[in-house]
């Protein structure tokens, strides 16, 4: 993707089913949890470099024995520095005491982050704080091992505002007001009532309080604590959680806007953002992975037991459209092969905008996330052009000879590396008119393999800002001296802001929604503008199930077409020579290449949950009233 965004995060749970003298025996190592863990982690690093936690729990250990161990890092390298750490402790220990070496029972005891149930996390801070406190995953500590509480996920709540009051409501005092801390104390004030009420009814069954501790973990209801503080959560999610006694579960949004997929075995049970993740590092078959179901929650239970269980009534399913095109890796089975997709169906417009013209028109990407959607689109290019060879050879077979019918054969559709990534180059002056000519030079151009007859498409992942592409790209492909450049985007136009897990929290800052003001201004309709922030405006009292996305009006008088021109229009400097046009996918063709994957709301407006539209009104009032400021 040319515009760099911060999104997502990537977490990873790992329980061991086995003793951990069974991996010692079969793997080598005790440390078996460890390793895995550190891969499950390593392989999302493309989900959040701003930081990495990791967290373990040893079950049944004797008291007095620490039996959590977490640790944190915000370095350039989160994720190395977190197993860094790790070995460095775990070396020190084996150093310290030899006859730790190979005595699985003294490791367990002595040494810390071995375990057999593990929690990792790799995160983009979408609000900009990168302190090791906003680093998961956060710890909810109590000296009754059932009320420790890790919990570490992928996810935006849009109503962070009301679920810190309903905290305060309950007579707690939460530290801060982000959605992390109040999805974390909401659950723990739950997991402690369940925790009193158990304790209760083995006291009246004459229990001891060391006796009603198993007692307590046997029966731990975290399906219904799960209920019970999810009540008036609105917002994308896939958490995780674990607990001091050993219990652990997952917990999926019910519109499915955030991943998570698991896989069991009679080892392990192993949970990721990613399906490919868990292949890979388990070397099991794709048909193995199950997707975790939206509204339900993954629950392992301390003796081993795993259920699926339902805990909010699933909505229409709207799991994010860019997971396809952009941030899950392009390893999965289906995710290649959507791309792909993308790419092939875009393929026509591309034709109109070169005048079906294939032989003076040489075919790029922006590296390195669309070469898949670049291979699509050059297997339909491919097709197209063999169409027109079979009309050409069927309409002059009568006159054709052997060296025409070889000189038509050899027309090929043209594929270059054109745009190559200086990923070592970075922005480090202040001054805006240097900084502008060192953004400009991101990207290096492959020289020589472009004509000035030539058409040049080079297709992205999606436009966002268009920064990138005003400032870098489009110039460096000008110096090419090609009769026109075509910027197509895989994704269609992004209008609207996300408010579940993308930094992209302001109206303001998209390309697209910069058009349409453009537009509105130029035919004299400005008054739209006006008009919108006043019905937004009048529903700020409203409850998110009242409010109405009222933005969609920007749009609506223009059609998918006048508001890309007006985009290529935006991002054309007065010293590019070439023509330039940007091509977008349509939200129908997206449709079509993901179709399981049908939330598409930065791009219609379409909010899978009340708080998007209460989101998207409260963007506009800030960009109308001035305001720098997020919407949630």
């Amino acid at each position: 993707m040319s515009d760099a965004i911060k999104h997502e995060c990537g977490i990873a749970l790992l329980r061991l089913k086995k003793p951990l003298e069974f991996y010692k025996e079969k793997y080598g190592s005790a440390f078996y949890g460890i390793q895995k863990m550190y891969l499950l982690m390593e392989k999302q690093h493309n989900r959040g470099q701003d930081g990495a936690g990791f967290a373990s729990i040893k079950l049944d250990v004797e008291p007095g024995e620490r039996y959590i161990s977490r640790v944190r890092s915000n370095d350039a390298q989160a994720i190395q520095d977190v197993f860094k750490q790790i070995n460095e402790r775990v070396n020190e220990e084996l150093t310290l005491h030899p006859e730790y070496v190979d005595n699985v029972a003294l490791q367990k005891a002595n040494i810390p982050y071995i375990g057999e149930l593990f929690l990792g996390h790799v995160r983009y801070g979408t609000f900009g704080k990168n302190s090791i406190e906003s680093v998961h995953p956060f710890l909810r500590q109590n000296n009754w091992m059932h009320r420790n509480l890790i919990v570490a996920g992928n996810f935006n709540m849009t109503n962070v505002k009301e679920l810190f009051n309903s905290l305060v409501e309950l007579g707690q005092h939460p530290k801060e007001m982000a959605d992390t801390v109040t999805v974390m104390e909401k659950i723990g004030h739950f997991l402690d009532d369940e925790v009193t009420d158990l304790y209760q009814e083995c006291k009246n069954n004459g229990l001891s309080k060391r006796e009603a501790s198993p007692v307590i973990a046997e029966k731990l209801p975290i399906a219904k604590i799960l209920k019970r503080a999810s009540k008036g959560w609105d917002g994308g999610y896939a958490m995780a959680g674990l607990f001091g006694h050993g219990d652990a579960f997952v917990f999926r949004d019910p519109a499915g806007i955030r991943p998570a997929y698991f896989y069991e075995d009679d080892e392990i049970v192993v949970v990721a953002s990613e399906r490919p993740v868990i292949q890979t590092v388990f070397n099991v078959a794709f048909d193995k992975v199950q997707e975790l179901q939206p509204g339900n929650a993954l629950i392992i239970k301390k003796n081993g037991t795993v259920t699926e269980e339902e805990i909010i009534v699933p909505t229409v399913k709207k799991a994010c459209s860019f997971e396809r095109i952009y941030f899950s890796r392009g390893s999965d089975a289906e995710i290649y092969q959507e791309r792909k997709e993308l790419g092939k169906l875009i393929l026509p417009a591309v034709l109109e905008a070169i005048e079906n013209d294939t032989d003076n028109t040489v075919f790029s990407y922006i590296p390195n996330t669309a070469e898949t959607s670049f291979y699509g689109m050059v297997e339909a290019a491919n097709d197209f052009l063999n169409q027109r060879k079979n009309k050409f050879i069927l309409d002059n077979r009568k006159k054709l000879t052997k060296d025409s019918l070889e000189e038509l054969l050899s027309v090929k559709i043209r594929t270059e590396k054109i745009a190559i990534k200086d990923a070592k180059l970075r922005t480090f002056i202040t001054d805006d008119a240097n900084r502008d000519d060192l953004v400009a030079h991101v990207y290096d151009v492959t020289y020589g393999v472009i004509k000035p007859t030539d058409n040049l498409v080079i297709i992205d992942d999606s436009i966002v800002r268009g920064t990138t592409l005003k400032m870098s790209i489009i110039k460096m492909m000008d110096r090419l001296n090609p009769k026109r450049i075509v910027v197509v985007s895989s994704a269609p136009q992004i209008r609207y802001p996300d408010c579940y897990g993308i930094d992209m929290a302001k109206l303001e800052g998209l390309v697209a929604f910069q058009a349409a003001i453009e537009l509105l201004k130029e035919r004299n309709q400005y008054k739209i503008v006006d008009e919108v922030y006043k019905k937004c405006k009048a529903q700020e009292d409203l409850k998110d199930l009242e409010v109405v996305n009222y933005v969609t009006e920007i749009y609506s008088p223009f059609s998918d077409i006048e508001i890309s021109n007006k985009i290529a229009q935006l991002l054309t400097s007065s010293d590019i020579k070439a023509e330039v046009k940007i091509i977008f996918q349509s939200v129908d063709n997206l449709h079509i290449a993901c179709p399981k994957n049908l939330g598409d709301w930065y791009f219609t407006g379409d909010y899978p949950t009340p708080g998007g539209n209460r989101v998207v009104n409260r963007a506009f009032m800030n960009f109308y009233e001035g305001k720098d400021a997020r919407a949630y």
